[in-house]
């Protein structure tokens, strides 16, 4: 165990210094001074004689939205400003979230789907403050994530911002553009791992692509894309930050720029359309028959909208895939009974951020209702729900003596210099899959808890053909030797947060539990020889926020109960 603490801590040590140097060269380069200094860092991107296409932006605008900001109404993340005749880039910002929003500029969509003069008068001035304050210099907006969004924002809604212009403007918006992608250029490989840094090629693949004269740009801007593809979209289909709301977000990108190299008649790299037709499967493996996605690693709702836009896109429209094995999830689907798990390693540490320790934890659906969940996360607010979100327990799994399987970096200086991590967690995963009995049979173990409490943790599902019942069994085992010793610490609480729609009540002996669905669809739980206590959960990724809800526990010690089975069966088959 003394080994696996000084392992964290060199590996902590080196992603601290790295993560630290990194927001060193950001901070630095979003200074004046920097490309006065170094001017030959900056120069290699010239500005262009003029903008040749503007990207398609998939995602939906709201005109009313239009309208609020046009009064000084300001609402992002979750927060209202009101900017009272200032510019919304004078005011302090009430949070930093709101701040991130509105210096990405994402918002220009809402202006562009009013589509009115005045709409475009006033995205016009509300970029013209933005390049008299010197925007790139306000906190918030140097982050090499929140300049690439800017960008592609400001690419993408050119023809509304540029539209009536003045050449005195049209020239200033322009040096404005190039500067910032001069940055991004600058700062894109040392930005944070994951999305910012994929951000930071694909806002630079459509600058190449957009902005004339930029053949030095498009070469090295499509290197590094074809680099973070590479790396970061896996063989299934899947994001290696295992988040899977990410492949929403990122086809919402993609797609746009493989339409930019047609229009430019330019072939797109082969990484990029494969990582497309990768991705494209994993949208329906993670779906729920309702459309929402399963809530794993930092999921939070389904933007309903996003989903069906980019799925409008996928002409396979084939059966989701059952086993993501580089991913690290598996599927079992029978008779309108979905069951989804996670089964893999938590990400490489600089793609964790957003990891949960939820190894071994399952949804189940039926029909149009999901019956177990994952508390997830709300869709705004999270920063404030996160550490609660990512702890075992609010997974639909078991937990070991209250802790979690994974342990995070919290707290201090650590976490101003590196985020939150994971700093450890399960490392051997093994996963069967099979079939018995016409029956689909999954069988999965992890040592998440081994090195601390000297338990390896096993769970198997068994989905009836028709989709009926679930046979599960959680099984407890010593990780070294043959039995627990008489003084192992043990206690476990087997989890199955229930959606709100669900509603329990007890059956009259004790150990089962009727789930009632809102179409009548009921199901049963029960654990033989258990007994099943309801207890309050909260439900964070609903449309609205968070809900309260409620959950299953089934608790017990791995020495006196290493083996629980429980069943879920819907009640028509019991009726029949």
């Amino acid at each position: 165990m003394a080994r696996d603490i000084y392992a964290d801590r060199a590996r902590l040590a080196l992603f601290a210094t790295e993560s630290g140097w990194s927001g060193l060269v950001a901070r630095a380069m979003a200074q004046p001074w920097f490309h006065g200094w170094f001017p030959w860092r900056v120069a290699s991107v010239p500005v262009p004689s003029r903008l040749l296409i503007a990207p398609h932006d998939l995602r939906t605008g709201d005109p009313a939205r239009a309208g609020e900001f046009y009064a000084g109404r300001f609402a992002f993340a979750g927060k209202l400003a009101l900017t009272e005749g200032v510019s919304p880039f004078e005011i302090v910002p009430p949070s930093p979230e709101w701040a991130r929003e509105l210096m990405s500029f994402g918002w220009l969509r809402h202006l562009q789907a009013a589509g009115t003069p005045i709409a475009r008068a006033h995205a016009r001035a509300l970029v013209g403050d933005w390049i008299a304050l010197r925007g790139p210099r306000l906190p918030q907006a140097a982050a090499p994530d929140v300049a690439a969004r800017r960008v592609m924002s400001w690419l993408t809604h050119s023809p509304l911002i540029l539209q009536d212009a003045d050449p005195s403007f049209h020239r200033r918006f322009i040096r404005s553009l190039t500067g910032q992608v001069r940055y991004l250029k600058s700062v894109g490989t040392s930005a944070p791992d994951g999305r910012p840094r994929l951000a930071c090629a694909l806002a630079l693949s459509f600058a190449g692509l957009c902005m004339a004269d930029q053949g030095r740009l498009m070469r090295t801007a499509q290197k590094r894309l074809i680099e973070e593809l590479d790396r970061q979209i896996l063989g299934d289909g899947g994001h290696a930050g295992r988040n899977p709301g990410t492949l929403i977000d990122l086809l919402l990108d993609l797609l746009p720029l493989r339409q930019c190299y047609s229009a430019r008649h330019i072939a797109p790299p082969p990484a990029l359309l494969n990582a497309i037709d990768r991705m494209m499967p994993m949208l329906r493996f993670f779906r729920h028959v309702d459309g929402a996605f399963a809530l794993f690693n930092g999921m939070g709702p389904t933007p309903a909208d996003a989903l069906a836009t980019v799925l409008a896109y996928d002409d396979a429209r084939g059966r989701p895939v059952s086993n993501a094995p580089y991913s690290g999830y598996q599927r079992m689907e029978a008779g309108g009974t979905v069951v989804i798990a996670d089964t893999g390693a938590p990400p490489p540490i600089g793609l964790s951020q957003e990891a949960h320790a939820g190894c071994l934890s399952f949804e189940m659906s039926s029909g149009r209702h999901r019956i177990v969940v994952n508390c997830g996360l709300p869709a705004t607010g999270r920063e404030e729900w996160r550490g609660v979100a990512r702890q075992t327990a609010a997974h639909s799994a078991a937990v070991v003596e209250d802790a979690s399987s994974c342990r995070f970096v919290s707290g201090g200086a650590l976490t101003r210099l590196c985020g939150t991590p994971v700093l450890s967690g399960p490392s051997e995963i093994r996963v069967e899959r099979g079939e018995h009995g016409g029956a689909d049979v999954l069988l999965a173990s992890h040592d998440g808890y081994a090195a601390r409490f000297g338990v390896v943790h096993q769970r198997s599902w068994r989905l009836s053909p028709d989709g009926m019942r679930i046979d599960g069994e959680d099984l407890f085992r010593v990780a070294q030797g043959e039995e627990f010793p008489s003084d192992q610490p043990g206690r476990y609480a087997i989890r199955f947060h229930l959606h709100p729609s669900v509603e329990p009540s007890r059956g009259s002996d004790g150990q089962t539990v009727v789930l009632k669905l809102p179409d009548g669809d009921d199901w049963a739980f029960t654990a033989p020889d258990c007994a099943v206590v309801i207890e309050e959960s909260v439900f964070l990724a609903g449309g609205t926020g968070p809900r309260r809800t409620e959950q299953l526990v089934i608790a017990g010690h791995v020495r006196e109960a290493p083996r629980v089975e429980w069943t879920f069966v819907r009640l028509k088959a019991l009726r029949g």
